[in-house]
């Protein structure tokens, strides 16, 4: 079977919008019907979330990677929520290294340009340690992908609780270190796993500017992003929640972007969806004005 052919990367200062999962007001549940969905509401990504493991067939992939193209809406793919690649247990992390392989081999099938998950817990150990042993692991995964001819970037995801591998600064770190891994930049994690601080124009600039400073400028025109509301407590994330109700100033997030010609994705988590999707991309584009 041929190679399948990718949604084009988004370029200078076109960010595409669009839903962590089918939106809500599909006819039907499925990724096809999402992906009609999401172009019918003027949004132009979608993320399939595979979070409770990786179940697709390839026929399946076909058609979603052929209405995808069809309508221009941009794919990434979320991994399920059972990996740990600092897990203790050498089967626990041997099923973490599987499930990122299944994740990239179904982006692959269905056109995605990415993917994501969160990679690993510290359990208590030296985050300098779990940093070797992270970085370890997804450089063995890029190589078995690479072997098989499978170029879909791997994006570790910003996390939402101090306890969690996957900070800003260990992902950038991460993404010098391993050839074609790349951060997957969740706003609103980083406001929660900060205990209510970044969360200001200055201090979204100060993000932006740290991946400019360590990937390129050019990783700005390419970006996979996370954002939603999000509740909190002194130990991180508690649950997602939609933007009004929220005290992450996303105004001020999507002023940081236009600001330096953002390119890429960026996916809504709120539970609402594609009512977020559209209210982050109609403010975005009076920006753009």
């Amino acid at each position: 079977m041929s190679r399948p052919r990718r949604t084009a990367p988004a370029g200078q200062g076109s960010l595409r919008f669009g839903t962590g999962g089918v939106p809500r007001s599909s006819p039907a549940p499925d990724a096809v019907s999402g992906v009609e969905t999401v172009a019918a509401l003027g949004l132009s990504a979608m993320e399939l979330e595979f979070v409770q493991g990786v179940r697709l067939q390839e026929a399946s992939a076909a058609r979603i990677r052929e209405r995808a193209q069809a309508l221009d809406v941009a794919l990434t793919c979320h991994g399920p929520y059972y990996i740990n690649l600092n897990a203790a247990e050498p089967e626990k992390r041997q099923a973490s290294r599987r499930r990122i392989l299944e994740t990239a081999r179904a982006a692959q099938l269905v056109g995605a340009r990415s993917i994501t998950f969160h990679a690993a817990f510290y359990l208590g150990q030296d985050p300098e340690a779990v940093h070797r042993t992270v970085r370890e692991e997804l450089r063995g995964i890029v190589e078995t992908l690479r072997d098989e001819g499978n170029t879909v970037q791997i994006r570790p995801e910003l996390t939402g609780k101090p306890s969690q591998y996957g900070s800003l600064e260990e992902l950038l770190r991460l993404s010098t270190e391993v050839p074609g891994v790349l951060p997957c930049i969740d706003f609103s994690h980083a406001h929660a796993r900060s205990g209510g601080a970044q969360n200001s124009a200055a201090e979204f600039e100060e993000m932006l500017s740290q991946v400019r400073a360590a990937l390129g400028a050019e990783a700005l025109l390419d970006l996979h992003l996370h954002v939603s509301g999000i509740e909190y407590t002194p130990k991180g994330e508690r649950r997602h929640l939609d933007l009004p109700a929220a005290d992450l100033r996303y105004q001020e997030l999507l002023r940081a972007l236009a600001a330096v010609r953002a390119g890429g994705v960026l996916v809504c988590e709120s539970p609402s969806l594609e009512e977020d999707a559209l209210r982050m991309q109609r403010l975005y584009r009076t920006l753009k004005a």
